[in-house]
């Protein structure tokens, strides 16, 4: 079977014709570019992308027959508005032939991925999920949440809806079977148990606590517990716990005790019943008014992992079935399919998906309606979720629009601000000094666009707040006109916040200025008179105006949790930045020096400073350091 994200998989073939004339909108002109593309099309699968006058994609499509399906684009009456208005703006198009239609809906997935087109069905929440790893690269194996590539050598659980669930399996994990979840660099430089040892969450295999065998013994459980195995590990802790009790080792059978209650804690604890169902992955759509949004469960070896609303872009005028579809193909473009996926309706190219996921995944794939058992029930749960999740969404979109729409009157913008974005600083003293930039619009937060700014240049003093905010709006904003200038990619703020009074909004304000920026709206937003003890706070404007709202507006409370949002970022962020700067060494810096070796320095001269101050002969007689060593830390330091 040939490798899905294999680079030399498909045969790209562009046909693409440059268009005289502006890019508006012409119908005709659309058609003409199609048609021009129809004479070199074969009939053979393959995925097209339909650009536009600027060469941006606008639409990603597949078809098991290419000349056939783009066909269809020149009959303009039989198309839907929608897509009418999608050839409007077509100027060109590109395509890739593959060898079957399965391997043309991996691509459609992964190329619309890539470009985000504006009239394809789009995943909004495409962040990593998170998953359990269970390490085999170390003697002692780590457990450990895990999101991204796997690099490492181990095995993954999941996907679980979120870390939260990821936490709580780890604590459990951590009760039932002793598991260690430090670094390798933290467990090499230990002597003596740490406070997991002692309070019964770790067997201290760094101090030798237990031998290799007894906890690859332990970390075979918990490969059993995740896999779904429950019932033969609590059979194996209760006679290990009879078999202590009478052997009169009544401080081993209470720990063999404790770990059973933990393990009968999370069996009662599962929101979901799913016991016999193995591993499977359930989807339910719901619709009201045009919005749709899908319900997903996770359930691997019978166990709930968690569950997650997603409101998929770009569905208007697409039907339910194609929207599910869409969904299904780009949702698993990054997560590994299980063997077994349920939806509450039968898909008209159910039988592509599967195919097209099993080679995705290395093995067959089922996709179906459950019709009875405890299979049923579980997608009728994940039915009646999908429509109270879309209540809820629904709901909170009207007091957000309504929220935003008060909020354009109040600063008197043309309209309701799509992209809202709050900038504060955070530093104690001048030190570990970042600012902070958090992003907010009609669907709240938005996570995956926040960014934290170290300060770099040489004239911003560590600890002037005003100074801070010109580096970071500098950088901010000369990117923003170096990567859209022409504002087309919505990254750029209808609404800027920033933490503090008319100093720091004239600091931000010439800095736009000398960019030659001046249509961004800024609002600084400062404590009131009394320090903001009475709830209020005093919007700045740019032409010196100065307003407060009433202690129980609605919008005041809107904007004074954007504002406790960043400021929440800008400190997490800070102590991050903070706690790695008190736990690093100048020996950390040295090439070669590991955590043995910087341990045998330590030990020997007591600080780094002396290690930095030593001569090289005092380092030759440092134990386990040999010549050459000796040599690098004495080079390193002294030609500094």
């Amino acid at each position: 079977m040939s490798d899905p994200n294999s680079p030399n998989r498909f045969n790209e073939e562009k046909a693409t014709y440059a268009v005289r004339g502006e890019g508006a909108p012409d119908l005709e002109a659309g058609v003409a570019a199609i048609r021009n593309v129809l004479n070199t099309l074969p009939a053979r699968p393959g995925v097209y992308r339909m650009h536009d006058a600027r060469g941006d994609v606008l639409y990603v499509g597949k078809a098991r027959a290419l000349k056939n399906r783009v066909t269809n684009y020149t009959q303009v009456m039989r198309l839907s508005k929608r897509l009418q208005r999608m050839v409007a703006q077509t100027r060109s198009m590109t395509i890739v032939t593959t060898n079957n239609e399965a391997e043309a809906l991996l691509l459609e997935a992964q190329l619309i991925k890539r470009y985000r087109p504006p009239y394809n069905v789009l995943l909004r929440d495409d962040k990593s999920f998170p998953f359990i790893l269970l390490r085999q690269d170390h003697a002692f194996a780590r457990v450990q949440l895990h999101r991204g590539a796997r690099r490492y050598k181990g095995d993954y659980f999941g996907p679980f809806a979120g870390a939260g669930q990821v936490r709580q399996t780890l604590n459990a994990l951590q009760k039932l079977f002793l598991l260690r979840s430090c670094t390798d660099g933290f467990f090499a430089t230990r002597d003596r148990p740490c406070l997991l040892y002692q309070i019964r969450r770790c067997s201290a295999p760094c101090v030798g606590r237990i031998s290799e065998e007894a906890y690859a013994e332990l970390v075979s459980d918990s490969r059993d517990f995740l896999m779904g195995k429950k019932t033969q590990v609590q059979a194996k802790l209760g006679e290990q716990m009879q078999a202590a009790a009478e052997n009169l080792d009544f401080e081993l059978a209470a720990i063999l005790r404790d770990r059973l209650k933990a393990l009968t804690f999370i069996q009662g604890s599962q929101a979901i019943n799913a016991e016999g169902v193995g591993d499977v992955d359930i989807f339910a759509l719901a619709c009201k008014q045009g919005v749709m949004g899908i319900q997903a469960f996770f359930i691997r070896g019978g166990q709930n992992w968690g569950h997650r609303s997603f409101f998929p872009a770009h569905t208007a005028e697409v039907p339910e079935d194609e929207v599910l579809s869409q969904f299904l193909m780009q949702f698993y473009e990054e997560v590994p399919p299980p063997k077994t996926i349920f939806v509450d309706r039968n898909l008209e190219e159910a039988k592509l998906l599967s195919e097209a996921l099993a080679e995705r995944a290395g093995h067959k794939v089922a996709l179906g309606v459950p019709q009875r058992g405890p299979r049923r029930r579980l997608l009728q749960q994940a039915q009646r979720n999908a429509v109270e999740a879309l209540d809820r969404r629904m709901a909170e979109s009207t007091t957000q629009a309504k929220l935003l729409a008060e909020v354009a009157d109040l600063f008197e913008l043309p309209e309701p601000p799509e992209r809202i974005e709050v900038y504060d600083n955070s530093h104690i003293q001048g030190t570990s000094a970042l600012g902070a930039m958090i992003v907010a619009g009609p669907e709240g937060f938005q996570k995956n666009q926040y960014r934290k700014f170290n300060m770099k240049r040489a004239e911003t003093i560590a600890g002037d707040d005003y100074g801070m905010m010109r580096e970071m709006f500098s950088r901010r904003f000369a990117r923003a006109q170096d990567e859209d200038p022409d504002r087309t990619q919505g990254n750029w703020p209808d609404l800027v916040l920033i933490d503090g009074g008319r100093g720091q909004l004239n600091a931000v304000k010439g800095v736009l200025e000398d960019l030659g920026i001046e249509d961004v709206c800024l609002v600084g937003v400062a404590k009131g008179p009394h320090h903001g003890r009475d709830g209020r706070e005093v919007f700045h404007l740019m032409d010196g105006r100065e307003l407060t709202l009433p202690v129980n507006s609605p919008v005041l409370f809107f904007l004074q949790r954007l504002r406790d949002e960043v400021h929440r970022f800008a400190i997490g962020a800070h102590r991050d930045k903070r706690s790695k700067a008190i736990g690093a060494s100048p020996l950390d810096e040295v090439p070669g020096i590991g955590p043995a070796r910087k341990k045998a320095l330590l030990m020997h001269f007591g600080t780094a400073r002396a290690v930095r101050g030593a001569s090289l002969e005092d380092l030759r007689k440092a134990p386990g350091v040999s010549a050459a060593v000796a040599q690098q830390v004495h080079d390193y330091f002294h030609s500094r």
